[in-house]
Parts: structure tokens; C-alpha cells; sequence
């Protein structure tokens, strides 16, 4: 531990990792210098967002590569040096999972899987969120807003309670509770669009619908959850978000579809600043505003059921990440998005970290992680910048 986390020197030098620590806080003087720089005469409004859209990306891309390297070598069986843990992945990889020594073994099997798919949901639900709050226009709505949680939650709990299996899988519970989710969430998300539209189609109605078909649905969990009380093993780390039961045979299931998605929701980054100028002069300028809401709205749930569907409902990323974005860099959603995936990725491969860590060796549910670090985060951002915030 003191040879992975120390900035001391050995033998005369400074280590590898004292190294790598101090161009770490070298690099943080510069961006908040870069951050607190004010712009010159002939720097306009765009120039200072792009550049501080820059300096946000090159430091989440840094603190989640810190967060990765941490994350495989640190673990509740002890700590393996960095170098030695990166060694053994590299090495695990070329050998394509086969003949693994111990750590090789320990490093492919369990903690590789489970930080591709950390990154994958963080990104996912970051994005997820980002696009609700544009369709919406409301920056306190999250992927959730449409009922897809307490949907993914209902079916999930109902699949275990009534013993329902998959054709041809019998009662395995690790593809019956991710199929289960992702088709409850589905349908909550279609009876939400269904209410809304029928009251008119507007921001609130989005809202409002969302929330009574949420409220239905967990409802309706409930009286599963007391029906399944004995048997809820399977189900209670999946309502509480966790990646323990990440493996290679679900993480590809999560990790293509969610960064898929991700990354084709940003190709519509112009079409969502047009939406945000107001939807009259969408339309005067091509735009079909009404289809390209359904859309966006239909592709932000996909995504949102994907991603809870094996590691369960973790919360606050799709809410925090992308107001945070917004606030930092404008409404230019050319910037927001992309920022949005790397700090979404960043915040939940730290979360992950300090719920396997924290107890060890108890894991604490992933999703009570986020809003524990995102929590004082939001509120000190909404502090310094919530005056010069306009949405």
C-alpha cells in the first residue's frame, strides 16, 4: 500500500508513482489557472468554453486512468503495485484469457470485466440524462424521469417471485433478471410516452407522467417484494446498483450496446442545440422538431434500460454529470455531450472503487456511492456558478 500510494523517494529517487503524481498536480495548477484565466479582448464566448471543454476532457481522461490503474490493482485479497497489475492485464490479454497465472487470472476474470463496464454505464446514464434534459428542458431530470427504473425494478423482482424462466436458459438468474429489466423498463417507458402525449406532449406532461407511472410500478414491486421476501438474494444487489456480478459473458452485453449508443446520441449534438433555441425556429430551420423528440427520447431509454439492466439502478450520474457539463461549458451540446461521457465514466469507476474498498471485504451498493461523491460536488458547483447559470 505505502509502495502504491507514496510520493517519497527510493533510493535517492523519487518513484515511478511519486513521479506520476506530481505531473498530476502539476497539470491541476495549470487548468485551474487555465479555469480562473479571464478571457482576452479578442477571445470570444466560444473560444473560452472550447478551452475550458478541453481541460475538462484531459482531466477526466486522466483521474479515470488513475481510478482504472487503482481499480485492477487494488483489491479486499490486498494490493498488487501498479506497474506489476498493468504487466499482468497486458500480459492476460496477448494470451487471450488462456493458461493465466494467479494474477493474471484474478486481474482478467474479475476486475477488467467489471471497470469496462463501469465505465460503459457511467457514460451511458451521463448521457442518457443529458439528452432527457434537453428534450425536457429541464435540468433536474434524470434517465429515470421516464419510469424506466421502477419498471426495470417491478419486472425484475416479479421474474424472481414468480420463478419465471428463458426459454432455452432454464432459471439462470444471470441473463433472467437483465432480460426481465430491460423489458419492464421498456413498457414503463412506453406507457409514460403514451400518458404524455395523450395530455398534450409538453415538458411537464413528460414529467408528470413519469412520475405517476414510477410511482405505479414501485408499487406494484412492493407487493412482489413481499411476495419474494425468502428468496431476494438474486435481486437485492441489482435494486441498489452493484458490478459484482460482472463477468465476460455479460460486461460485452453491456459495454457495446451502451458506448454504441453513446457515442451515435452525440451525432445529433447539433439537432439538440437547434431544439434548445426554441422549437418554432427549429422547424423554420428544417428540423422536425416532433419525430426528433420521440427519437431522442425513445433512444435515451434503450440506453438508460441497458445500462441498469445487469448492473441494476444507480442513480444521480444522469442527473449531476450533464447539469454539471452544462453550467462548466454553455448550452452547446457539441461540448456538453462529450464531457458528459468522460466525467460520467470517471465519477463511476471511483464509485466502484470505494464501494468494493470502503468496508472491505463488505461491498456497498455502487448507487449510494455516486451520490455520496457527487452529492457535495453538485451543491459547491451550484454555489460558485448557479448565479451565472442560464440553462
Amino acid at each position: 500500500m505505502k509502495y502504491l500510494y507514496s510520493e517519497g523517494k527510493k533510493d535517492g529517487k523519487p518513484s515511478a508513482f511519486g513521479k506520476f503524481i506530481g505531473l498530476l498536480k502539476k497539470g491541476y495548477r495549470k487548468m485551474k489557472e487555465d479555469m480562473e484565466k479571464p478571457p482576452d479582448n479578442e477571445e470570444g464566448e466560444i473560444a473560452r468554453k472550447k478551452r475550458r471543454f478541453r481541460v475538462i476532457c484531459i482531466f477526466g481522461i486522466i483521474m479515470s486512468l488513475v481510478a482504472f490503474l487503482i481499480s485492477i490493482s487494488i483489491s479486499s485479497g490486498g494490493v498488487i503495485p501498479v506497474s506489476e497489475a498493468f504487466s499482468a492485464m497486458i500480459s492476460a490479454i496477448s494470451k487471450g484469457g488462456h493458461d493465466l497465472n494467479t494474477i493474471e487470472l484474478y486481474i482478467y476474470q474479475s476486475r477488467l470485466p467489471r471497470v469496462l463496464s463501469a465505465i460503459a454505464v457511467g457514460s451511458g446514464l451521463a448521457i442518457a440524462g443529458c439528452m432527457f434534459q434537453a428534450v425536457i428542458r429541464n435540468p433536474l431530470v434524470d434517465p429515470y424521469i421516464t419510469g424506466v427504473s421502477s419498471g426495470a425494478g417491478c419486472f425484475a423482482i416479479a421474474a424472481v417471485a414468480l420463478g419465471v424462466s428463458i426459454p432455452f436458459m432454464g432459471d439462470n438468474v444471470l441473463y433472467m433478471i437483465p432480460v426481465a429489466a430491460i423489458v419492464g423498463g421498456l413498457i414503463a417507458f412506453g406507457i409514460t410516452m403514451t400518458v404524455a402525449e395523450g395530455s398534450g406532449g409538453s415538458a411537464i406532461n413528460y414529467i408528470l407522467a413519469g412520475v405517476i407511472v414510477g410511482f405505479a410500478f414501485a408499487s406494484v414491486q412492493t407487493v412482489f417484494l413481499s411476495l419474494a421476501k425468502d428468496n431476494l438474494t438474486d435481486t437485492m444487489w441489482w435494486l441498489y446498483g452493484s458490478f459484482a456480478n460482472i463477468t465476460w459473458e455479460n460486461a460485452w452485453l453491456v459495454f457495446i450496446p451502451a458506448m454504441g449508443i453513446s457515442f451515435i446520441a452525440m451525432l445529433w449534438a447539433r439537432e439538440f442545440n437547434l431544439f434548445m433555441a426554441g422549437e418554432e425556429q427549429a422547424k423554420q430551420l428544417g428540423l422536425n422538431v416532433r419525430r426528433f423528440k420521440m427519437t431522442m427520447m425513445v433512444v435515451a431509454s434503450v440506453l438508460t434500460a441497458v445500462c441498469v439492466a445487469f448492473c441494476g439502478i444507480i442513480g444521480f450520474v444522469g442527473l449531476v454529470i450533464p447539469h454539471a457539463c452544462r453550467m462548466a461549458l454553455g448550452g452547446d451540446h457539441r461540448l456538453i455531450m462529450p464531457a458528459s461521457v468522460v466525467l460520467g465514466a470517471m465519477l463511476m469507476l471511483f464509485a466502484d472503487l470505494v464501494a468494493r474498498t470502503a468496508l472491505s471485504p463488505i461491498e456497498l451498493p455502487v448507487g449510494a456511492i455516486t451520490a455520496m461523491i457527487g452529492t457535495p460536488i453538485f451543491a459547491y458547483m451550484l454555489m460558485k456558478k448557479g448565479r451565472e447559470y442560464n440553462g
